[in-house]
């Protein structure tokens, strides 16, 4: 089985690497993009296996980045790591479980390795590549 890709999205480099060297670890093929624009272009050249956002970066949100995901019909894995609080991380999950999505998560930053790996491992077993 190939490995799957795991395209993220995070406009912090050094947690940006965190997560792409814990997803390789994990056995993903990490796609690391830091805007709207990347993402989506990362997205449109190939549709990855999973998806792990952040909800807050400048320029754009993660809810941007749900309803697009929706409107791709994107059923992997959508993976929320926001330094956002608890309420607003659920409310972004349900939003996404309503859009359809395969929501997964959320964490909260800063994420531990361990918790990061344990999610991602989960994730791995239930796709379908």
């Amino acid at each position: 089985m190939a490995q799957p890709r795991l395209l993220l999205v995070d406009d912090e480099p050094v947690l940006a690497q965190f997560m792409a060297d814990a997803a390789l670890g994990c056995g993903f093929v990490p796609i690391v993009t830091s805007d709207d624009e990347q993402f989506r272009s990362s997205f449109l050249a190939g549709e990855p296996e999973m998806v792990a956002l952040d909800l807050g970066m400048p320029g754009m949100d993660g809810i941007e980045l749900l309803r697009f995901l929706s409107k791709q019909d994107f059923k992997a894995p959508v993976l929320i790591v926001s330094g956002f609080d608890r309420r607003v991380l659920e409310s972004a999950f349900r939003l996404g479980e309503a859009l359809g999505l395969n929501m997964a998560g959320p964490l909260e930053k800063p994420v531990r390795l361990d918790q990061l790996e344990a999610m991602l491992n989960q994730l791995k077993a239930t796709l379908v590549t």
